[in-house]
C-alpha cells in the first residue's frame, strides 16, 4: 500500500512509519515538525537524542530500509497543500497522528487550549474534507485515545466505541439502538478527540468514507525492532511534566534518583500498551479496513490496566527508588476502576507485550543510559486543570 503518515515525526508516528515501511509499504511522512518547536517552547528535550528528519531518513536508508519520503506540511493550516498532495499521491491509506497529543500541555494556558483545539480539530476536518474533495478512496486510520471515555466505568467493561441501548417510545414499544459510547473528556486534548469521533461518524455516514478510530491507552517503552538498528533512529522519550507519560516519567525518575511523583492518592487506573504493540495495531487496522458505507470502526487499543501507585511501587521495588505523593493537578476522582473490552485486536492476532518486570528494567536501562540529558527542573507537572487549584508543586516532596 501507499500510506501517508500524518505526524510521522512524532512519538507514535515515527516508529509506526518505520514499521510499516519495514513490512513492505510505500510510506510518505507528512509533518510540520511542530513537536520539535514545542520542545524549544518548553525548554526541554527528549531524554533520548533525536536526530533531524534528514538524518533519520538517511539512517533508515543506510540500514537497509525502503526509502521514505518526507513532506513538510501543516495539515491543520494548509488545506490547499493537503488537497494537492492527496490528488497527486492518491494514497491507499492515511494514518492520522497529526494532533497535539499531551493533556497537560493542552491545559497550560488559554493559548495552549486554543492551539490544541484549532490544530487538532482543523487537522482532522481538513483530512476528511480533502478526502471528499479529491475523490481519493483512502482508508483513514486515526489515533484516538481511551480518554474520550473518561477514567471511570459504569459497572461494566467499556465497549469498543458503541453501546447497545433500548429506547422506550411514547407508545411503550422498545426500540434497539446502537449509539457512540457516552464521552466524558478529562482535558481540552481529550475533548478534541471527542470532536474527532463526531466528525468521523458524520463523514462515514454522509460521504461513505472508510474510517478506523483507535482509542489508545498510555504508551510505554521506547524501542521497536526498527528503532534499535541505529541510534539516529531512536524514538522520543519524554519525561517532562507536560509530555512525559506516567510510566516513562517514573522510569526516568528512578534512573536519576528523583522520587517518583505520584499525583494525589495514585488511585487512578489507566490503560497501557507497549510501543511495539502500538505499531502492530496500526498494521492490523490497515489490513482490516471497513467497507464504504460502514460505520466507523472503533478499536480499544490497549493491552492491560494498572493503578498508578501500583506501578510506582513496582518500579520502586526493582530499582530501589522512592515514591513521592504530590497534589494532583488534574480534575478527576482520587480513585477509579477501569474495565475495558479489547477483543478486536486480540481476535485479529495481536500478541500483547505485557508489562512485566523484565521489560520495565529494559526501559529503565534506556533512561539510565541517557540520564545525563535529564533536566530535573522539568519533572514537576505545572499545568493545572482549574483556576481554583493552587499554583505550583511543592519543592519538598513527601517521600514514601
Amino acid at each position: 500500500m501507499k500510506i501517508l503518515i500524518l505526524g510521522g515525526d512524532g512519538f507514535c508516528g515515527w516508529p509506526a512509519s518505520l514499521h510499516l515501511s519495514d513490512i513492505g509499504h510505500d510510506v510518505m511522512i507528512v509533518d510540520n515538525l511542530s513537536r520539535r518547536r514545542i520542545d524549544v517552547e518548553l525548554g526541554v528535550e527528549s531524554l533520548t537524542p533525536i536526530a533531524t528528519m534528514e538524518e533519520r531518513l538517511q539512517a533508515w536508508s543506510e540500514t537497509g530500509g525502503r526509502p521514505i519520503e518526507f513532506v513538510n506540511l501543516d495539515v491543520a493550516q494548509d488545506y490547499d497543500g493537503l488537497l494537492e498532495l492527496l490528488q497527486t499521491q492518491r494514497p491507499d491509506a492515511i494514518v492520522h497522528f497529526a494532533e497535539q497529543r499531551a493533556a497537560p500541555y493542552s491545559m497550560k494556558s488559554p493559548r495552549n487550549k486554543r492551539y490544541t483545539v484549532d490544530n487538532n480539530t482543523n487537522a482532522t476536518h481538513n483530512v476528511l474534507c480533502a478526502l471528499v474533495d479529491s475523490g481519493v478512496d483512502a482508508h483513514l486510520v486515526h489515533l484516538g485515545t481511551m480518554g474520550v471515555y473518561g477514567y471511570g466505568t459504569a459497572g461494566m467493561k467499556i465497549p469498543e466505541g458503541y453501546l447497545d441501548v433500548q429506547v422506550t417510545t411514547e407508545t411503550g414499544d422498545q426500540v434497539d439502538q446502537k449509539i457512540l459510547y457516552p464521552t466524558n473528556p478529562g482535558s481540552i486534548y481529550h475533548m478534541t478527540k471527542v470532536l474527532d469521533q463526531t466528525l468521523f461518524a458524520y463523514y462515514a455516514k454522509n460521504d461513505k468514507l472508510r474510517i478506523t478510530d483507535l482509542h489508545q491507552g498510555i504508551i510505554w517503552g521506547t524501542h521497536t525492532d526498527q528503532t534499535l538498528r541505529d541510534e539516529r533512529l531512536i524514538n522520543r522519550f519524554d519525561y517532562d511534566g507536560d509530555y512525559g507519560t506516567v510510566l516513562n516519567r517514573f522510569l526516568m525518575q528512578a534512573a536519576v534518583g528523583y522520587p517518583m511523583t505520584v499525583h494525589g492518592t495514585g488511585g487512578q487506573t489507566r490503560a497501557f500498551i507497549h510501543i511495539r504493540d502500538m505499531v502492530r495495531c496500526i498494521q492490523i487496522a490497515l489490513e482490516n479496513p471497513p467497507a464504504n458505507g460502514d460505520k466507523v470502526k472503533i478499536f480499544n487499543q490497549m493491552t492491560e490496566t494498572h493503578r498508578v501507585r501500583d506501578l510506582a511501587e513496582l518500579i520502586a521495588k526493582i530499582s530501589d527508588a522512592t515514591v513521592a505523593y504530590v497534589p494532583n493537578p488534574r480534575q478527576e476522582a482520587a480513585e477509579n476502576e477501569l474495565h475495558v473490552t479489547n477483543d478486536t485486536f486480540l481476535d485479529l492476532g495481536l500478541n500483547p507485550t505485557t508489562l512485566s518486570e523484565g521489560l520495565l528494567i529494559e526501559v529503565e536501562d534506556v533512561a539510565r543510559k541517557y540520564a545525563e540529558r535529564a533536566d530535573l527542573d522539568k519533572i514537576p507537572a505545572t499545568s493545572l486543570w482549574t483556576a481554583q487549584q493552587q499554583p505550583g508543586v511543592p519543592e519538598q516532596l513527601p517521600v514514601h
